[in-house]
C-alpha cells in the first residue's frame, strides 16, 4: 500500500467527485515528475513551461495556456479530439484548466479508466476523467489522442 487511510481521506476531500470504488493510489510518492510528464507516459522528468523544467523546444516558456500544452503534446503525436471516450487503437489525454490556463493532465488507460499524478505525490487510477475535476485542477476542457503504439 502506498498511502495511509488518512491520506486517502485527504485526497477524496480534495476531489469530491472521486468514486472510491474505482479510485486507487498506484505508486509511492515521487517528486521527480509531475502530472504533465505522467500524461506523456514519462516518470523521470518534470514537464512544465519554465526554464527549470523540461518543455519541448520552440514552445514558449512561462506560458501556461491550454494552447501551449496542446502544442507540447502535438510534439509527441497527439492531436485534439472530441471527448474522452475509449477508442480502440488510440491513446488519450485530457487537459484540466481554469480560465484557459492548464492546471493538470491525465492519461487514459487501455481499459478506459484514467491515471493522474497528484503533484509531487502519488500516481492514481480514477474511473472517470471527471473524478479529479473541480476546485483543485479545474475542469476537463481539452482532449487529445494519438494512435497506439
Amino acid at each position: 500500500m502506498y498511502h495511509t487511510g488518512e491520506q486517502l481521506d485527504q485526497i477524496c476531500a480534495a476531489f469530491p467527485a472521486i468514486n472510491r470504488d474505482t479510485f486507487a493510489v498506484t505508486s509511492p510518492q515521487d517528486p521527480h515528475y509531475n502530472c504533465i510528464a505522467w500524461a506523456a507516459d514519462e516518470n523521470d522528468v518534470w514537464w512544465w513551461p519554465s526554464p527549470d523544467a523540461y518543455w519541448p523546444d520552440g514552445l514558449p516558456l512561462r506560458d501556461e495556456s491550454v494552447q501551449n500544452f496542446t502544442a507540447a503534446f502535438e510534439t509527441i503525436g497527439y492531436l485534439p479530439c472530441d471527448d474522452g471516450s475509449l477508442e480502440e487503437g488510440y491513446e488519450k489525454v485530457v487537459i484540466y484548466s481554469v480560465s484557459g490556463m492548464a492546471k493538470h493532465m491525465a492519461r487514459q488507460l487501455p481499459d478506459g479508466a484514467w491515471t493522474s499524478k497528484l503533484g509531487k505525490a502519488f500516481d492514481v487510477r480514477h474511473g472517470a476523467d471527471l473524478d479529479v475535476s473541480g476546485e483543485v485542477y479545474g475542469e476537463c476542457t481539452h482532449y487529445m489522442r494519438r494512435r497506439s503504439a
